[in-house]
């Protein structure tokens, strides 16, 4: 080769040996092919139909009960008795429930004024309410401006406290668990629970309370989540996709049948009689707020969805911030499960039909087949029954069901029906993730306990509002 000459000369003797490797790469796959790879590849095709049909199954269940319930069935004030509270002359404001609402907080410099705001101005006998904002920061400054911040509204005349830890322990659950030890909580009959990012509007308790207070056996009421940013971005879009239909149907459907779902973790009033006999709050997994519902429901209690209260919150705007979210709400379930399967089974306080609804419906199908089909089906067996063609795939199971389970998912937005490409694209790529924090949960893997608060950036509606320049506004959109 001359000096200067980019030409790279390849000796022969290296292009035989690259020939003589692909070779035997290629005898060895055929050896094993009909003996190994066909076989294996047949049975996890039969495994995810299996998957597969379970998941269809379910879905069109719940598309079923769904429309019963919209074409006839009560509205909630009708199924549960529901009064207004009304004022008594005789005992005054005593006439009232003691209500205790909770606000846990973690370094929130973009959200804590709206939250707490929020609080503070929900309608209600002043002397009736008790906030509580339990802050768990780490930032002195931000611990600061919290501090001063609760400071603000009690000079308003709000009964506010602010609570601090020396640790972290238990992350959400344990400043929950901490909150409810407070001597004044004892006065107290309900719990309003929400996260940082929510803004509850101000008649949120007129319209709950009466539920809880007419219902001795109503232990919680879930209110539905609204999202302020979910037209940011497409993959907020994306993720509205997917939240609506947990709210429009899942979360519906349980509260419609067997007056049970999985508490949302915030936008929700419990009976404290009620989590004080589940056993309180318990960090043993990474959804607290779940493992109290499962509890709560083997102890009898009931639960009502009001799908037509509807509390402002924020969706993770930045992808790591949405995987983070994702690894613990695929996570935790399968821990869950792990650790509460065999106490559900031999629970005697709830019927037979109740424990195959929680094993078999919520946990089962929802929380562990749902990730792992997507991942293991879609993205890794189809694909290869197209190098092995020896291996075929149903029409039915490639085409048919996929499509019937993505149009149900879709029933909960309409608006974003001419997105469903995408979001199927979307969903494919998050299968990894999910089933990955799913197996994690199931086999207690390294990452089981993992906590990463969600990034919040607060009501960007109100900010786009303050109109900041526009070519400020397009950077912010872009760099997401």
């Amino acid at each position: 080769m001359e000096l200067g000459d980019s030409t790279a000369v390849i000796p022969d003797s290296f292009i035989g040996y690259r020939d003589d490797i692909t070779m035997q790469m290629s005898m060895i796959l055929d050896q094993i092919r009909a003996p190994l790879i066909v076989p294996v590849l047949r049975l996890g095709v039969y495994i995810c139909l299996t998957m597969s049909v379970m998941l269809f199954v379910e879905r069109v269940y719940m598309g079923i009960v769904i429309s019963l319930v919209k074409l006839f069935g009560r509205k909630p004030e009708k199924r549960f008795k529901w009064e207004p509270m009304k004022d008594d002359i005789e005992l005054g404001n005593s006439v009232y429930p003691m209500v205790l609402v909770q606000i846990p907080m973690y370094n929130e410099r973009e959200v804590y004024q709206l939250s707490i705001g929020a609080a503070c101005g929900l309608s209600w006998p002043s002397d009736r309410i008790v906030v509580q904002v339990l802050d768990d920061s780490t930032d002195p400054t931000i611990k600061d401006l919290v501090e001063m911040e609760c400071s603000r509204w009690a000079s308003k005349g709000v009964n506010i406290k602010y609570e601090i830890r020396d640790n972290r322990n238990g992350y959400k659950a344990g400043a929950l668990k901490e909150g409810m030890k407070k001597s004044y909580v004892k006065s107290c009959d309900y719990v309003a629970i929400f996260d940082a990012d929510f803004q509850p509007e101000p008649d949120f308790l007129w319209r709950t309370v009466p539920f809880l207070q007419h219902n001795p056996k109503l232990a919680l009421v879930q209110a539905r989540w609204k999202f302020v940013n979910s037209d940011e971005c497409l993959m907020t879009r994306m993720q509205e996709m997917s939240l609506d239909y947990h709210f429009t149907v899942e979360q519906e459907v349980g509260s419609s049948t067997y007056a049970f779902f999985g508490f949302n973790g915030t936008a929700g009033l419990w009976r404290i009689s009620a989590l004080n006999e589940a056993g309180g709050w318990k960090d043993r997994t990474t959804v607290e707020d779940m493992d109290l519902a499962v509890r709560a429901s083997l102890k009898g209690w009931k639960f009502l969805y009001l799908g037509s209260l509807k509390v402002k919150n924020e969706l993770p705007s930045t992808f790591k911030a949405y995987r983070y979210q994702q690894h613990r709400w695929s996570c935790g379930p399968a821990n869950l499960f792990r650790k509460m399967a065999f106490e559900i089974m031999t629970n005697k306080n709830v019927t037979l039909w109740k424990k195959v609804h929680v094993i078999y419906s919520f946990f089962v199908v929802r929380k562990l087949v749902a990730h792992i089909v997507t991942f293991i089906f879609y993205c890794v067996i189809l694909p290869a029954t197209v190098l092995v063609p020896e291996v075929s795939v149903p029409k039915w199971g490639a085409v048919y069901i996929p499509s019937v389970i993505t149009l149900l998912n879709a029933v909960g937005t309409p608006r974003s029906l001419h997105l469903m490409v995408f979001w199927i694209l979307f969903e494919n790529v998050m299968s990894l993730h999910r089933t990955k924090a799913t197996f994690i949960g199931l086999l207690e893997g390294g990452r089981v306990n993992e906590w990463i608060v969600t990034e919040k950036l607060g009501d960007l509606k109100a900010k786009s509002a303050t109109k900041a320049p526009k070519k400020l506004l397009r950077f912010r959109f872009g760099d997401r």
